[in-house]
């Protein structure tokens, strides 16, 4: 797998899965969440490299193949993950292949907004880039239900380990079903085989480096300037998705971040927080119908002028 080097210090780890078939769909930018290596899209990348996407996946800073914190009381945020994305960005040269589709889910969708609004609104360098923006399972910020939540994670990464904080994690974002399916269980054991090596694959000090983005996180006073970028000419359709179950970033926390966006598109699959995991298909069907719409637009306002 490829790597590209940020600084001498952050070392970003990426793919490029393309179409079975040459196309001239946009590319796909996909944003992990917290603790989440590229290859938690595997449900996910199949499905839109064969509806024709040339699809972008890659491990932020902390996880999977990419560098770690160099001391222990390092911590990440939003904005220098963004630019960690905005480099790659420039190093594959997409904005000469624009306009891209912008996914992230959870944490991602945290890095995607911060990406958007310091490169993808007017007068940014990436203008007009931007064909959409998904921001599924996350929100504007974390208020006082879920800041409690991390404020656990935490201590009990410390006390306990990484491994025992994303088995409580499990509970949390998947329905009860999923665990009571016994079709369903081969793949709870994967599940429960991968969280048990967590603390040897990205480790304490990793993970609460990412865990400080989600804590501090808030663009409540800023998000509506994504509308600006969806009005102007070039046109950034924002679309805010969750699973119609979420409990652990509650939906009241997306409809919110919508409605501090003017303009954004709302959409629910079934499922919970791990909705893309749990229910893929309509997570994935979900995901094309409004790139689709998007490039319909697109070419719709094209023809006409």
């Amino acid at each position: 797998m490829p790597y590209h080097d940020i600084s001498p210090s952050i070392r970003i780890n990426y793919t490029v899965h393309q179409p079975p078939m040459p196309t001239t769909r946009p590319w796909l930018v996909l944003i992990n969440g917290l603790a989440d290596p590229q290859t938690t899209w595997a449900a996910q990348v199949p499905a839109f490299t064969e509806a024709g996407y040339t699809v972008l996946t890659y491990d932020n800073r902390g996880v999977g193949l990419s560098s770690r914190p160099e001391t222990a009381d390092e911590v990440y945020t939003a904005a220098a993950m963004a630019s960690d994305l905005r480099s790659l960005v420039k190093t594959l040269n997409l904005p000469a292949a624009a306009p891209y589709h912008v996914i992230g889910v959870s944490m991602g969708g945290m890095i995607a907004q911060t990406y958007a609004l310091a490169y993808g609104v007017p007068g940014a360098e990436g203008e007009g880039e931007i064909a959409s923006l998904t921001l599924a399972c996350t929100y504007a910020a974390p208020g006082p239900f879920c800041s409690r939540m991390f404020a656990l994670w935490r201590e009990m990464a410390q006390r306990m380990s990484v491994a025992d904080v994303m088995r409580d994690v499990a509970l949390w974002a998947f329905t009860p079903a999923f665990f009571a399916d016994p079709a369903r269980r081969d793949d709870l054991a994967a599940m429960e085989e991968e969280m048990a090596r967590i603390d040897t694959d990205m480790g304490l000090r990793s993970y609460l480096a990412q865990l400080n983005v989600i804590t501090e996180f808030d663009t409540r006073a800023e998000v509506g300037r994504l509308a600006a970028a969806a009005a102007a000419a070039a046109g950034m359709q924002v679309v805010v998705l969750a699973g119609e179950g979420d409990i652990l970033i509650p939906v009241v926390l997306s409809k919110e971040l919508h409605a501090l966006i003017p303009g954004s598109r709302w959409r629910a699959t079934r499922g919970g927080h791990a909705c893309m995991w749990e229910f893929p298909d309509e997570f994935n069907r979900a995901c094309l119908e409004e790139w689709r719409a998007v490039e319909g637009t697109v070419m719709a306002t094209a023809n006409e002028a």
